[in-house]
């Protein structure tokens, strides 16, 4: 029996599936952890559209979005945007 190593970027084609994932990391997921899966996210698109879109060196995005990075805030924004998504705050009820 062969085996490949699972890779969730392969399970990332739609933009629905793309927003479930997303939205599952940040609600239990630390910084890191919402890092790494926009990555994951960039990388099922396509990191050279996310650099062309972004105006971000493929390097730079690697970098960025690289387990344990601590990218700058614009930079987030900026993928975000070129993923398709977007920040919206809904109000935690206890």
């Amino acid at each position: 029996m062969k085996t490949s190593k699972f890779d969730i970027a392969d399970y990332l084609d739609n933009k629905e599936m793309i927003a479930e994932y997303l939205n599952a990391v940040l609600e239990e997921g630390d910084n890191s952890d919402v890092i790494t899966a926009i990555g994951h996210i960039a990388k099922s698109i396509g990191m050279t559209k996310i650099a062309e879109e972004t105006g971000l060196s493929r390097p730079s995005l690697y970098k960025a979005l690289s387990d344990g990075s601590k990218p700058q805030f614009e930079t987030i924004m900026k993928v975000l945007r070129a993923i398709g998504g977007q920040i919206r705050i809904i109000p935690i009820t206890p």
